[in-house]
Parts: structure tokens; C-alpha cells; sequence
């Protein structure tokens, strides 16, 4: 029992439980002491995290606050997960303290469960296993049609422009998909969606399931969220956030976030600390960190952003993460697909012409990949954690793209971002019969429910790059 603990009431020959408050619980958000809340019930999860599935990261993002309804949200087989949980107890919080930490809305919280209960009961959880076959069936089409262009027109510019172009089609389309298993949005056990997951990932893409998984319970976690969300890891190459209102107990917390994080003494006091604003850009500006120039970020986007995220920086880092974890089911997965790229191209390209071919068409898809996953986030509030409730600080993150057709076929359904994040497992097909019930409960609460038409989504990326620039500038220059 951690100091601040207590003893509660046990029944009748049993042992009394345990109880803390939230300041004890607190203080266990190091690397080596992790404790997390998850239904009013404390779990040491130290040493667990390193086996997690999703991987350790994820939870040491909540380690020390309430992560109830996280761990809800990502685990459909509560049955399951819960044998997991029950070794790592070591007690309860104390009965006068509340269920959520740091002053997050009980009121929206209770709302949101209550929205959550409503979708069970309307079974949007329910798969349509029909959808998600005929998308695997327009994959493997894509796939034959292309080889079939090659192997009857022959390899020339104009049959290999068009064959690349349907390939990188099927390979934004298999990213969609196995997006979908990874979430464990289609079998309701757990198992078969790992197993589907590794297929779709690994053959049909080339990539690695646990990396992917790592990386995306992260950005699911805590979206835009400074040292949390991975995907806003831009090793200097781009500063990102733009001015937020903020809340006054928001802004005190990222501030004492601000100081824990700081690497020398000078930076505790920093006054950037006592406005409200984006965290990055006048960050870099006021240290004269210049990397690159990021008042033109917004026009070297173009060059290294879109062009070069799959081919070069994801390929890269997929294959080292593979080789440094020894994770060689996902490497098996991976060179299946190796095998069967090149023992289908290489007789009409050659070795290396198939390989350079294989870029270009990851090229293609890697602007595809960007402008899709970009519209809906880093045009939102990018920030340190200011520790909201789950429902607030997803809609602080995301932003839908208007429902259409092709708009839902585009994105693989991330136009319906604010709906997936608030309900990861939730089949892509139920998410734009969920959105209205969203809609109506940021109505209530007064939050913010964006919805823009798809190229406005998209011109808002350069915008946001632009004005976030702006603001390094103006930090930079002392203004």
C-alpha cells in the first residue's frame, strides 16, 4: 500500500481493500511506478505495461489519472481483459473522493457513457461482415487488374502510370482496412481481428500490426497531444498548434506539465507559461531554434510532407522497429508480401525496375495517406495535456469531413474522425448513423462540432501550417 493509502471496509472475513485519493494516485506516473483508475478501482500496471499488446506507452499516458474510459473504448472484450486486470489491483478510491481526476466533467462524462449505452442498445457496435468483405473483394480486383494491364499492354510509360495509380489505390484502400481490424472493429473476439490484422498489414501491405498498433493507441489515447501522440512527432521538420482558448484550469495544468518537462533550469518560469496559446511554435521561436525555416513550412510541406512520410520515413522505420523488437511474425507477414511484389513485376521491370516501381507507387499513396489523416487533426488544437474528460479532449482534437459517397470511400470513413475517436471499436459503417447523437451532445454542453466539406478540410492543412509558422516567426523575432 502506497503512503495516503487506507484501509476500507472488507465483508466478513475478507481482508480490507485498500483505499487512495487522488493525490497518492498521482504521484505514481513514473517510468518505473504506474498506477491508473479504471472503474473506481486502482491497478499497478508497472510492470505489466511492458507485456501490453498496444504496448507500454499507451498506458504510461494515463498513469496516474483516470483511464476508465480509455481502457472502454479499446477493449471490446472486456471478459477477457479483465482476467488481466484483476492480479494488478491494489485497491479502490477512497469513498469520499470523486471518480475522475483533476477536476474533469463528471456532467459531460455521464452524458457520454449514457450516449455509449445508447449505441449498444441500437447495435451500432454489430458488424456488417458483407461491408467489409466486398472491401477486401475490391483490394484483390484492384490487385488483378493491375497485373493483368502490365501483363497484356506490356510495361510501357503509359500501362505503368496506370498500373501504379490503381496499385496505390488498393494500397490507401488496404490501409483503410486493416485500420479497421487493428481497431477491433470487426470480429468481436479480439483473436481473429489480430489474426485478419496481420494478414491485411503484413501481405497485402508490407507493414508491421504491433508497429502499427503502437503507434496508433498512442495517437488514439491522447490526440495532439505534446510527448503523448506520436503522430505529431515532427523531428523538427514542421511546429505545429495555433492559438486556443483555453480553460483557467486547463492552461494551470499544461503550465505545471510545462515545468515537469523542462530540460534546464531557466525554462521553469518561462512566461509562455502564464498565457494561453499553442505550446510549439513560440517555443522554438523564443529558444531561436531553427531547423528550417517555418514561416515557409506551408511550402515545403508539398516537398517533403506528403511525398516522402511513406515511402522513406514510415518504410524505414517499419522495417528497424521489426529487426530491434525481433518481431519476426511481422516480418514473416511483411516479406510475404516482398515475395509476392516482386515474383509478379520483376519479370516485366526487372529487379531493380520493380523496386523503383514499388516507390512510386508508395509515393503515390503517401499523398493519399497524408492529406486524408492530416485534415481531420493537425488543423485542431495541438497542445500539452491539459487532462480533460475522454469526450472533450477528442472533440478538442478532431473534425469531421462531410458524409458523401466518395467522401466515405476516400478517407476509409475518417471524414467521420470525431465519431471513430470517441468510439474506436465501432464498425466504419455505423459511425454516420452515431454522428447525430455526437452532434447533439456538444450541442448541450456548448463544445464545438466541426464539419467542413472535403477541399475546405484540405486547404485548412496548408492554412494551419502557415499561421502555425507565422507564430514561430513572430516568437522568433521578438515581436
Amino acid at each position: 500500500m502506497g503512503k495516503g493509502g487506507n484501509r476500507g471496509e472488507g465483508a466478513a472475513g475478507e481482508a480490507p481493500v485498500p483505499t487512495f485519493r487522488w493525490e497518492e494516485i498521482q504521484r505514481h506516473n513514473l517510468r518505473n511506478d504506474q498506477w491508473l483508475v479504471v472503474d473506481r478501482k486502482v491497478y499497478d500496471v508497472t510492470a505489466w505495461s511492458k507485456r501490453h499488446p498496444g504496448g507500454h506507452r499507451v498506458i504510461a499516458h494515463y498513469a496516474g489519472e483516470d483511464a476508465t474510459d480509455a481502457f472502454h473504448a479499446f477493449h471490446p472484450d472486456l471478459e477477457l481483459v479483465c482476467k488481466f486486470l484483476k492480479p494488478l489491483l491494489v485497491g479502490e478510491l477512497a469513498p469520499e473522493e470523486p471518480s475522475l481526476d483533476r477536476g474533469k466533467s463528471s456532467e459531460i462524462t455521464e452524458d457520454f457513457r449514457a450516449l455509449k449505452r445508447m449505441a449498444e442498445n441500437m447495435d451500432l457496435f454489430q458488424t456488417d461482415h458483407l461491408f467489409f468483405l466486398l472491401l477486401l473483394a475490391h483490394i484483390v480486383v484492384m490487385e488483378s487488374a493491375a497485373w493483368l494491364i502490365i501483363s497484356h499492354f506490356g510495361s510501357g510509360w503509359l500501362p505503368t502510370l496506370l498500373t501504379a495509380c490503381i496499385l496505390a489505390t488498393a494500397q490507401a484502400q488496404a490501409g483503410w482496412l486493416q485500420h479497421d481490424y487493428g481497431h477491433l472493429s470487426v470480429y468481436k473476439k479480439s483473436g481473429w481481428n489480430h489474426v485478419v490484422h496481420k494478414f491485411v498489414i503484413g501481405h497485402l501491405k508490407g507493414a508491421s500490426a504491433n508497429w502499427w498498433n503502437h503507434r496508433h493507441f498512442q495517437h488514439h489515447a491522447k490526440p495532439n497531444i505534446f510527448h503523448k501522440d506520436p503522430d505529431i512527432k515532427m523531428l523538427h521538420v514542421f511546429v505545429l498548434g495555433e492559438s486556443q482558448p483555453l480553460e483557467a484550469a486547463g492552461r494551470a495544468q499544461a503550465c505545471a506539465l510545462h515545468m515537469h518537462m523542462c530540460v534546464t533550469p531557466g525554462d521553469v518560469g518561462d512566461p509562455l507559461c502564464s498565457v494561453p496559446g499553442p505550446w510549439q511554435p513560440p517555443k522554438y521561436g523564443k529558444k531561436k531554434l531553427k531547423y528550417l525555416p517555418y514561416n515557409h513550412q506551408h511550402e515545403y510541406f508539398f516537398l517533403i510532407g506528403p511525398p516522402l512520410l511513406i515511402p522513406m520515413y514510415f518504410q524505414y522505420q517499419i522495417i528497424m522497429t521489426m529487426v530491434m523488437r525481433r518481431d519476426w511474425v511481422d516480418l514473416a507477414w511483411a516479406i510475404s508480401y516482398y515475395v509476392r511484389f516482386f515474383s509478379t513485376y520483376t519479370p516485366f521491370y526487372g529487379i531493380l525496375g520493380a523496386l523503383l516501381f514499388l516507390n512510386f507507387i508508395r509515393f503515390l499513396e503517401s499523398h493519399w495517406f497524408v492529406w486524408v489523416t492530416q485534415m481531420n487533426h493537425i488543423v485542431m488544437e495541438i497542445d500539452l495535456d491539459h487532462h480533460r474528460d475522454w469526450f472533450s479532449s477528442q472533440l478538442a482534437a478532431t473534425c469531421n469531413v462531410e458524409q458523401s459517397f466518395f467522401n466515405d470511400w476516400f478517407s476509409g470513413h475518417l471524414n467521420f474522425q470525431i465519431e471513430h475517436h470517441l468510439f474506436p471499436t465501432m464498425p466504419r459503417h455505423n459511425l454516420r448513423k452515431v454522428a447525430p447523437l455526437v452532434r447533439s451532445l456538444c450541442a448541450r454542453h456548448g463544445i464545438q462540432y466541426q464539419e467542413k466539406p472535403l477541399l475546405r478540410a484540405l486547404l485548412d492543412i496548408v492554412g494551419s501550417l502557415k499561421r502555425s509558422g507565422q507564430l514561430w516567426l513572430d516568437a522568433y523575432l521578438h515581436k
